[in-house]
């Protein structure tokens, strides 16, 4: 099975997966190829392709050539460059809206900012079809409140985060803010800044982390960071020390891509896993004393926010109808500010 059918293959189990919905194809037309309409050619390059799907992804804009949009019928030249959003979104039979709370942030007649709580699952996926963002979506943006939508609605997500990473998420309620943010998303021009509370003290106050994210070789659940580019995807993480507390430190990562679990993977691969996260080797004691005492702190922190330390607290991207910037911000959720205030008195009480 391929990388990409069991990453799939997990996002349906789920509901969790990559950051970016849309994945950008690039492809450049070799040489000696014929002069054929694009969509023809478009066929025989991307894997699981239907006519059908091609041509409404040219409709919709999601494909261009040399930087410019192009119509079906387009034949390609030589040396063309074709870029294709793909969309990755695992479909579902139908959605079921559901009445939940949402904590919107903003909204207006194309977007919608969301504040997901952590434990909220964003997607549907294989055996976990209800209780989603996307089932309470389908209930608040829809009139009819009760029939189950056949697929997934076209209106939603361009982006999600995991299931315990809390904070902003972006959706679109129109096909024409949907295709606008998927490109930036795809074009990397979306800002993006996580709160995060990573093991060990930085070396640096600033740094960059480059390596590619891919599916692990043995432990196929999970990612891991590839640093000489031979597996995964391009991945980029900047981030910047906030507050330290001596055995854990508080930071800030603005991402330029968004892979599977790049923070988590990113800051594993440099020594420093998220406080708690139980994928990536931070759910144990990675610095610190031998001391009963501390342990039991740690235990207690665990307690107060029993999930990874990952916030999404702010996203930026041109609005899709204005073409105005738009900046949007999240504050801290209550288990992440009672963790970082036991921290505090800690690392105070050991000074």
């Amino acid at each position: 099975m391929t990388d990409e059918m069991l990453e799939l293959e997990d996002e349906l189990e789920s509901g969790e997966g990559s950051e970016e919905i849309y994945e950008r194809i690039n492809m450049v037309v070799d040489r000696g190829q014929e002069p054929i309409r694009i969509d023809k050619f478009l066929l025989t390059r991307i894997q699981n392709a239907t006519r059908n799907k091609v041509q409404q992804a040219i409709e919709d804009g999601m494909v261009s050539v040399n930087d410019k949009p192009i119509k079906s019928n387009y034949k390609i030249r030589p040396l063309d460059k074709i870029i294709v959003l793909s969309n990755r979104n695992p479909e579902s039979t139908e959605t079921l809206p559901e009445e939940m709370p949402l904590n919107i942030v903003y909204e207006d007649e194309d977007i919608m900012i969301i504040n997901k709580p952590a434990g909220l699952v964003v997607h549907p996926g294989c055996g976990n079809y209800t209780g989603t963002l996307v089932n309470g979506l389908a209930y608040y943006l829809n009139e009819d409140k009760t029939t189950p939508i056949p697929d997934i609605p076209r209106f939603g997500l361009v982006h999600r985060i995991d299931k315990n990473t809390s904070g902003l998420l972006a959706i679109a309620k129109t096909d024409k803010a949907m295709n606008d943010l998927a490109k930036q998303f795809a074009a990397h021009t979306v800002q993006r800044r996580y709160i995060a509370l990573a093991w060990g003290d930085f070396d640096e106050d600033e740094g960059t982390v480059e390596a590619h994210v891919g599916r692990h070789q043995r432990f196929r659940k999970i990612m891991t960071a590839y640093p000489d580019g031979e597996y995964g995807k391009e991945a980029i993480t900047h981030y910047k020390v906030l507050e330290r507390y001596n055995y854990v430190t508080l930071i800030e990562c603005r991402l330029e891509t968004g892979r599977t679990h790049q923070i988590r993977v990113h800051m594993q691969h440099i020594g420093h896993s998220l406080f708690n996260d139980d994928s990536y080797g931070g759910n144990r004691i990675v610095k610190g004393t031998v001391f009963a005492k501390y342990k039991q702190f740690i235990d207690n922190c665990f307690e107060v926010m029993p999930r990874h330390a990952l916030h999404a607290r702010t996203l930026g991207f041109i609005h899709p109808r204005t073409r105005q910037p738009v900046h949007f911000e999240s504050e801290m959720p209550e288990d992440f500010k009672a963790v970082l205030e036991k921290w505090r008195r800690y690392s105070t009480a050991r000074s």
